[in-house]
């Protein structure tokens, strides 16, 4: 799996010429509804063994939750799974709200 900053990921959306990602947040629900980024596909964590099969294995997937734990988990789990193009966001949605999005709510 890969690593990526959160600065490095608002690029990559940013870039017209480069396919987005789906930016699969496995956080809680109270925790997706308190803060996300724009466009992200809930998916809680503990719902991911039964609900992978709604994503592209071939398609670029970065892992999302707050920290970075969680999503790291979810990654190698895709990963073992098939999926060929995971990358884990460190330091999660916090890191986003510091890095990218002041404006985000933290907790």
């Amino acid at each position: 799996m890969q690593h990526m900053s959160a600065p490095q990921l608002a690029e990559w959306i940013a870039d017209a010429a480069r396919a987005k990602p789906v930016l699969l947040d496995v956080r809680e629900p109270w925790e997706y509804q308190t803060c996300h980024i724009d466009g992200a596909l809930p998916m809680p964590m503990n719902t991911v063994p039964a609900r992978h099969a709604e994503l592209d294995p071939d398609a670029p997937v970065v892992c999302i939750c707050h920290h970075g734990a969680r999503s790291m988990q979810v990654a190698a789990f895709l990963e073992h799974h098939g999926f060929t193009q995971v990358t884990n966001l460190t330091g999660g949605v916090h890191a986003w709200a510091q890095q990218v999005d002041g404006t985000m709510p933290t907790y």
